[in-house]
């Protein structure tokens, strides 16, 4: 990799520590919120007391690897935007693939959510993003997320959260099920390598001359997603997706294409609750190839945060207040994590 390791992990923190500082006086940030901004290190508090405190693991995303890829942009990619991500030149790429939660034993034949987050080691500059194995995030506004995470922490007397509660949070704020609904629609992925990644928050390329086309993006497996039956995924244990993920590298068979769901006028741009219309057109950016896999707990990404707001010239955020509001809590997570000595 060109990132020089020893500097890396500071390199990274600063740049998140900063991009979560500018992030909370952006436009997009301001133009998004209709409440009071949810303090950082409240959530993570609140992600800790819902979902257990795991010491030197991330609050969301636990239970991960790290890999190792490269992309190759298109000629579409070129044209959209002047992002050098674009330049057709291969480019070095740091990946984490995880399972949703803060648990970093949570089952893997679970229906549940799985996370492809990268890191673009572009010159001078990186491009950071978290994608999800559904089209819909959890919370339309940050004061949403956290009112979830809430009616969720369990009883101090039970240990287990108030149904009541649960209930009355849910009926009040629908848009907190749409993502349970679809994993529950789905079947288990067979693999980290057989299932799309969505990146659910609207951004806008920018091509050279200042033109700007906003979309929202998804990683589609190269030969198609595959899930599992029921008996399948039982079969399977609760522990398989790391060890099928090295298989299928080291066979070769793991590659995204990075495409874009273009927008049109008003469609929405400032929630990550609504999809795209499915007839919007799509357009390949490029094709992400996975070339290796940490064979154990460590490797490049540990004191990454794939912070989305870490974004390249040629590439802008929307108004999302979901998008801006995560830099801050990554911050506030890394610097725990590293307090408490940093596992992947």
């Amino acid at each position: 990799m060109p990132m020089n390791a020893r500097n890396a992990p500071r390199r990274l923190l600063l740049a998140s520590v900063a991009a979560a500082a500018g992030a909370l006086g952006t436009p997009a940030f301001a133009q998004g919120m209709q409440a009071t901004p949810v303090d950082p290190s409240t959530m993570i508090d609140t992600f800790e007391r819902a979902g257990g405190k795991f010491e030197g693991f991330r609050r969301s995303g636990a239970k991960g690897v790290c890999a190792v890829g490269e992309f190759v942009g298109s000629a579409d990619g070129r044209a959209l935007s002047s992002s050098s991500a674009f330049s057709g030149r291969p480019v070095p790429v740091v990946v984490r693939f995880s399972v949703g939660g803060g648990n970093p034993k949570a089952p893997d034949n679970a229906r549940s959510q799985r996370n492809m987050a990268l890191h673009f080691d572009l010159p001078g500059e990186s491009w950071q993003m978290g994608n999800i194995s559904a089209p819909v995030f959890g919370a339309a506004t940050p004061q949403q997320f956290l009112g979830r995470l809430q009616s969720l922490t369990p009883d101090p007397m039970t240990k287990k959260p108030d149904p009541d509660k649960v209930k009355a949070f849910a009926d009040a704020n629908p848009e907190v099920l749409l993502q349970g609904k679809y994993f529950a629609s789905q079947p288990v992925p067979a693999s980290f390598g057989k299932v799309n990644y969505w990146g659910v928050h609207a951004f806008g390329l920018v091509d050279a001359g200042g033109k700007k086309q906003f979309g929202k993006w998804l990683f589609e497996p190269v030969g198609g997603t595959l899930g599992l039956s029921d008996e399948e995924a039982k079969a399977k244990g609760a522990d398989f997706l790391f060890d099928d993920l090295r298989q299928r590298v080291a066979a070769g068979g793991v590659a995204f294409d990075f495409n874009f769901q273009l927008a049109q006028a008003g469609d929405r741009l400032d929630s990550a609750v609504t999809p795209l219309p499915e007839d919007r057109k799509k357009v390949s950016l490029g094709r992400l190839t996975i070339k290796s896999v940490s064979p154990d707990a460590s490797g490049p990404c540990l004191t990454i945060t794939y912070n989305p707001m870490v974004l390249p010239k040629g590439v802008e955020p929307s108004a999302d207040p979901m998008l801006a509001a995560r830099a801050a809590p990554y911050a506030v997570s890394l610097g725990r994590r590293l307090s408490e000595g940093a596992k992947q």
